[in-house]
């Protein structure tokens, strides 16, 4: 069932959504070559728990750790650990959330570590655009499919691929929520945008193939091919014009 939001939920929703845009924006100052993706997560949840909030992350369907932390041909839920430290040339996506009175943020970025390669420079900036593609339809009037499409045309235009396993998602007082939003599809197709939907809209992009497989630990998702991906997300806010992104500042 798709929750359309109320002004109070939606100003609740705004408190743990700004957190994370803050959090987000001061990861890019403290990522560097020889950090641990602990050490990460450890930052990121000394932030949320500072303001009063929770890691949304922590514990969910017994998630580990504070911040999912992907490296290079990782895709997504990279589980944090003291021993992998960030070198040279990485990229590092990393999604995290945080939960205020019940109500859930839920946003993701990919950094660079030190140098990167111009195809890797690369794979960010379409990753990031892509998401700014597929928000033009995140309007009354549009439907899913719309959104999946624009993400899709954008990003294979580029000769990347578009991760199909793994979606965006409503999100609120759960933080996956219908309806859920795939990063491809056709024009529309899908559910109905209505205003006062909260949204998290979520572009996975790799160099190579779409193709995924997870890890022995039954959490990270990595490339098939063992080629780079990257990942960028926010939670959106569905107006009675542009989308209101809640997760950037």
């Amino acid at each position: 069932m798709i929750i359309i939001k109320s002004k109070r939920e939606i100003e609740l929703m705004r408190e743990p959504c700004k957190v994370t845009a803050e959090l987000l924006n001061d990861l890019a100052g403290f990522i560097r070559p020889g950090v641990s993706t602990m050490d990460i997560s450890e930052f990121v949840e000394k932030r949320i728990t500072g303001h009063g909030m929770t890691p949304t992350f922590k514990g969910y369907g017994g998630f580990p750790a504070a911040a999912c932390v992907s490296v290079n041909e990782e895709v997504i839920h990279g589980i944090p650990n003291d021993s992998r430290k960030l070198r040279e040339g990485d990229i590092v996506s990393i999604d995290v959330g945080a939960t205020y009175k019940g109500y859930n943020s839920d946003a993701a970025r990919t950094y660079p570590v030190g140098v990167i390669s111009a195809e890797d420079q690369k794979l960010i900036d379409v990753t990031r655009q892509s998401f700014f593609e597929g928000i033009k339809y995140a309007m009354e009037g549009y439907r899913i499919g719309d959104i999946g499409h624009a993400i899709q045309q954008y990003a294979e235009s580029f000769g990347m691929g578009v991760i199909r396993d793994y979606t965006g998602h409503g999100t609120g007082t759960k933080l996956h929520e219908d309806p859920y939003i795939p990063n491809y599809g056709r024009p529309g197709k899908g559910a109905k945008i209505e205003r006062n939907m909260t949204l998290a809209i979520e572009p996975m992009i790799a160099l190579g193939s779409y193709k995924v497989r997870v890890l022995g630990n039954d959490w990270t998702v990595v490339m098939a091919d063992g080629k780079r991906a990257a990942h960028y997300e926010n939670t959106i806010l569905v107006t009675d014009g542009e989308p209101e992104i809640l997760t950037l500042q």
